[in-house]
């Protein structure tokens, strides 16, 4: 099996993302989209085509998720894209892009652990939500869900599984609050498993990783899907939050809170995008017709 996992190594060429096999059983998958890890289409195709691989491996244990900068880890869904792109993309499920990625990213067989070094908001969010185990830094990571600030629901399922972690008051909290959450307190929340002094958080998370690796592919497996049967929502219930977000979408009132931050520094190194959970709540959208 690894020597066709091999293969793929060899032909798998993603353009915001690389991936390095620590070993036959221990994959990094390591986010690196400029200027701040927006999660864009050509994101998107590589993650699926990632996916595709290693819903059928079987040698592969886990698959750490981590990013190139230390900053961001993944902004949010790109919100200067062409979304009829994204949806041009091939769809395992039959579901919207977003849906069928995070959807097929809580049912992969292997463990899936994000470590958060950075800002993972919106739809970054809602990719370590899918994941299986969640590692914060203490100092770096910052975590939210402000699409409320953009007159939006969170669209990639923050709202089937926050609630799981964090309980239901704690979930309105974060949802309907749309501020940041630093690495302490989204451990406190339950929003992480963990927060890590930065210092020791590669450590930690690498040596976590490793050792969870080296356990049988079968056992690994029979206990995710116990936990999976017991803890997640049915898949199409996901189909609900995308279709109201993108509905929210062609409304003026978001197109006009976007259009304001762009003009602000949205997408960019700016003070704006490091402080997007503040800052939302200044812009005021304009009325709808």
């Amino acid at each position: 099996m690894y020597v066709r996992g091999m293969t793929f190594i060899d032909e798998y060429k993603p353009r915001h993302l690389t991936l390095t096999p620590e070993s036959p059983t221990f994959w990094r998958v390591t986010f690196d989209n400029p200027p701040v890890n927006v999660i864009d289409a050509e994101m998107m195709g590589d993650l699926k085509v990632l996916l595709t691989e290693l819903e059928q491996n079987e040698t592969v244990n886990v698959v750490l998720f981590d990013s190139a900068d230390p900053d961001f880890y993944l902004a949010h869904y790109d919100l200067a894209g062409d979304p009829s792109i994204a949806e041009a993309l091939p769809s395992a499920t039959g579901y919207p892009a977003w849906v069928d990625i995070t959807v097929r990213i809580s049912k992969l067989p292997q463990v899936t652990i994000s470590a958060i070094r950075g800002i993972a908001r919106g739809a970054g969010s809602e990719f370590v939500l899918a994941t299986d185990i969640r590692f914060a830094s203490v100092e770096k990571a910052i975590l939210g869900q402000m699409e409320v600030g953009f007159t939006a629901v969170a669209g990639g399922g923050a709202g089937g599984r926050l609630p799981a972690l964090v309980g239901r008051g704690r979930a309105f909290e974060i949802l309907l609050g749309g501020d940041d959450f630093d690495g302490a307190l989204a451990e406190r929340y339950g929003y992480v498993n963990r927060a890590v002094p930065d210092a020791e958080f590669e450590a930690f998370v690498d040596a976590y990783a490793t050792r969870v690796s080296n356990w049988d592919h079968r056992a690994l497996g029979e206990i995710k899907g116990f936990i999976n049967k017991y803890t997640r929502l049915p898949d199409e219930e996901f189909l609900l939050h995308s279709d109201a977000f993108w509905g929210a979408a062609a409304r003026p009132e978001f197109q006009s809170v976007a259009a304001q931050l762009f003009d602000n520094g949205l997408q960019q190194k700016s003070p704006l995008e490091y402080h997007l959970g503040e800052e939302i709540a200044k812009i005021k959208p304009a009325a709808g017709k």
